[in-house]
C-alpha cells in the first residue's frame, strides 16, 4: 500500500472525553532509602503534559487539524496546570469546571528512562453527561468528525446519546473504548480497542482467522462501520464491512514507552479520515504514527514531518512527485532537521545509465536530491518536434523510482530559474560543459550562501543518441 501524508489543515475534529493532567518527575537514582527498600529519586525536573482525551486533542492539533476539546476538570491547581499545558497547542479547549471535584491527575516518576512508580489522583465523577452532550451537539455543525476518548473516568456516561446525536447530524464518530460493555458504543462509525479489550468482550481468539470472524460478529452486533484492533508488537487489524481484512505489521523499531499510544492511533486515524483519506490509508498512517510515538517517553505526539521522514527511510513514501508548493514545505521541514538540499534539472526524456550515475553523484553532495523537470511544452520548445518521446508524468515516475531521487517537481518555463529561486537549495548541480555563472538559478543560490557544482556526464551517453539509434 502506498502511504501519503494528507493536508490536515482543512480538517476539523471535535474531541470529547476524560481529560487529565499527566505530571512527570525526572531524576537520577543512586541509592536505596534507609527507611524502606525503595529507590531514592533526586528530582531535577518536572513536566506537565496533557493526558487522556486532552492528549488525543494535542495529537490532532500537531497534525495541523483544527481541534476542539470538551472535557471536565476541577477548580484546582491541577486544572490550571492542565490549561497551561494546553496553551500553545492550538487546541480550542472548552472545559467544564466542577467545584469540589479533583482534576484527574497521574504522577509518573521517571529515572534513566524507566518509570519507577505512578501515583493517581481521581474520584468518581458526578453525573454530568447531559451537559457534555449538549456542548457536543452545539459544536457538531462545525466539525468533520468526532472522537470520543473513554478512559472510564465518568465523562462519557451519556455516550449513547452522544453517538446518536452524531449519527443524526451525519458526522462520523470514532471511539477509543474502555471496559467490557461495548454495547454502549452501538452505532459508532468505528471503535479502536486493543487486543486485550477486544478479547475481553469478544472472547479469546485462537488465531487471526478467528479474530476476523469475531470482529465481523461485533460489527453486526454493534452496528459499526469498521473496527480497528491494535495488537501491540503484532501491529493492527482493520475489519470494514464485507471488505477483506487488513493486517498491518508493526512499524516500531524500538519501544521506550507505550503511554498514550492509543491516543495517537485514534487521533491520526480520525484526522486522516477528516482530511479525506480512505479508511485503509488512514489506518496505515495511524500504524506508522504509533510506531513513532512509542519511541518517546511519556504521553507524546507525532507531526506530519516525522511521518514523512519515517516513510522516506522505509522507502514507502515521503518522496516522489510533488507540486512546487508542496516542495517548498518539504524543504523547510528538511532544513529543520539540518538536512542539506541538492537540486538539479533537466528534460530526462529517455533515462539512461549516464543520467543514473549523474544523479547518484549529485545525491552524494547532500541529504536530499530534488530534480526539476521540464514539462512537455518546455521540452518541445527546447528540443523541437517530436520531443518529448516520453510524456511528463512518465518521465517523472521513472525519476521518482530512482533511489537517489527524493522529490521530482515540474516546471513550465524554458529554464528552472524561478523554481530554483523559490527553493534556494544548498547545492545547485548541473551536468555538462558549463561555467557556474551560466547555470540558471546560480545567481540566487550563490547570493543565498549556497554553492554551484558542475558534474560531468558520461561520454557517449545521451537521450538524443539513443533516439537517433532507435529511429534508424
Amino acid at each position: 500500500m502506498t502511504i501519503s501524508i494528507p493536508d490536515f489543515s482543512g480538517a476539523s475534529v471535535l474531541v470529547v472525553g476524560d481529560v487529565m493532567l499527566d505530571r512527570y518527575l525526572f531524576g537520577g537514582t543512586s541509592r536505596i532509602s534507609p527507611e524502606a527498600p525503595v529507590a531514592v529519586v533526586n528530582v531535577k525536573q518536572h513536566e506537565n503534559r496533557a493526558g487522556g482525551a486532552a492528549n488525543v486533542a494535542v495529537n490532532l492539533s500537531r497534525l495541523g487539524v483544527s481541534t476542539k476539546l470538551l472535557g471536565i476538570v476541577g477548580e484546582d491547581d491541577e486544572a490550571a496546570a492542565l490549561e497551561s499545558a494546553m496553551s500553545g497547542t492550538g487546541v480550542d479547549c472548552r472545559f467544564t469546571a466542577l467545584p469540589g471535584w479533583p482534576t484527574i491527575t497521574k504522577i509518573r516518576v521517571q529515572s534513566r528512562g524507566q518509570q519507577l512508580i505512578r501515583l493517581d489522583r481521581e474520584e468518581a465523577l458526578p453525573s454530568s453527561g447531559a451537559e457534555l452532550t449538549k456542548s457536543l451537539i452545539e459544536n457538531l455543525t462545525s466539525t468533520d468528525a468526532v472522537v470520543l476518548s473513554d478512559y472510564g473516568k465518568g465523562s462519557l456516561t451519556d455516550v449513547e446519546a452522544m453517538i446518536s446525536a452524531c449519527r443524526k447530524a451525519g458526522v462520523p464518530v470514532f471511539v477509543d473504548p474502555k471496559g467490557r460493555d461495548f454495547y454502549k458504543y452501538r452505532g459508532a462509525t468505528l471503535i479502536t480497542p486493543n487486543q486485550a479489550e477486544f478479547e475481553g468482550v469478544a472472547g479469546v481468539c485462537t488465531d487471526d482467522n478467528d479474530m476476523v470472524a469475531r470482529a465481523r460478529a461485533m460489527l453486526d452486533r454493534l452496528d459499526l462501520s469498521a473496527l480497528l484492533v491494535t495488537r501491540s508488537e503484532k501491529g493492527m487489524l482493520l475489519v470494514e464491512g464485507s471488505d477483506e481484512p487488513l493486517f498491518l505489521s508493526t512499524l516500531a523499531r524500538e519501544v521506550f514507552d507505550v503511554t498514550g499510544a492509543g491516543d495517537t492511533v485514534i487521533a491520526v486515524l480520525a484526522g486522516a479520515l477528516a482530511a479525506g483519506e480512505s479508511l485503509p490509508s488512514a489506518a496505515a498512517l495511524a500504524n506508522l504514527a504509533a510506531g513513532l510515538v512509542v519511541r518517546k517517553i511519556g504521553v507524546a505526539s507525532v507531526t506530519p514531518s516525522e511521518m514523512r521522514v519515517a516513510l522516506h527511510r522505509r522507502g514507502k513514501g515521503g518522496r516522489g512527485l510533488v507540486s512546487e508548493e508542496e516542495l517548498v514545505s518539504l524543504v523547510s521541514e528538511a532544513r529543520g532537521r539540518n538536512e542539506k538540499i541538492v537540486m538539479t534539472n533537466g528534460c530526462f526524456d529517455v533515462l539512461h545509465a549516464g543520467h543514473v550515475a549523474y544523479l547518484e553523484e549529485a545525491k552524494n553532495l547532500g541529504d536530499r536530491l530534488i530534480v526539476a523537470i521540464n514539462d512537455d511544452d518546455s521540452v518541445r520548445r527546447l528540443k523541437g518536434d517530436p520531443r518529448p518521446v516520453n510524456q511528463l508524468e512518465d518521465r517523472m515516475l521513472v525519476l521518482a523510482g530512482l533511489a537517489s531521487v527524493d522529490w521530482v517537481v515540474p516546471f513550465a518555463e524554458d529554464t528552472p530559474e524561478r523554481v530554483i529561486a523559490s527553493v534556494l537549495p544548498d547545492v545547485l548541480v548541473k551536468g555538462g560543459d558549463y561555467r557556474p555563472n551560466q547555470i540558471a538559478g546560480s545567481r540566487q543560490v550563490l547570493q543565498n550562501g549556497g554553492e554551484v557544482r558542475v558534474l560531468a556526464f558520461r561520454q557517449g551517453q545521451s537521450s538524443s543518441r539513443i533516439i537517433d539509434k532507435l529511429s534508424k
